[in-house]
């Protein structure tokens, strides 16, 4: 799983680590035969990957009715800010 600890270590995008994965997985089912552990280990990380990223997508912050009436209306009552 070293494309997913690269994901998550920052050191990799993980649209680029999916790109790897897939070429590798091609590339290990072509040496070992489609129906090898070897090529179903292969894609079950791409599968992984993207999965991850998929989640990734849907933990991105969704606005509340708020943030998008503050948005609308930066100096109302509701959305003022203090400092104390």
């Amino acid at each position: 799983m070293t494309f997913l600890n690269e994901v998550i270590n920052g050191k990799k995008p993980i649209e680029e680590a999916i790109i790897e994965a897939i070429v590798k997985a091609r590339t290990t089912c072509e040496e070992n035969g489609n129906n090898s552990v070897n090529c179903a280990v292969a894609w079950d990380i791409v599968e992984e990957l993207q999965i991850e990223k998929a989640h990734q997508k849907q933990a991105k912050h969704r606005k509340t009715s708020l943030e998008d009436y503050c948005e609308m209306y930066p100096d109302a009552l509701e959305c003022l800010i203090y400092d104390i």
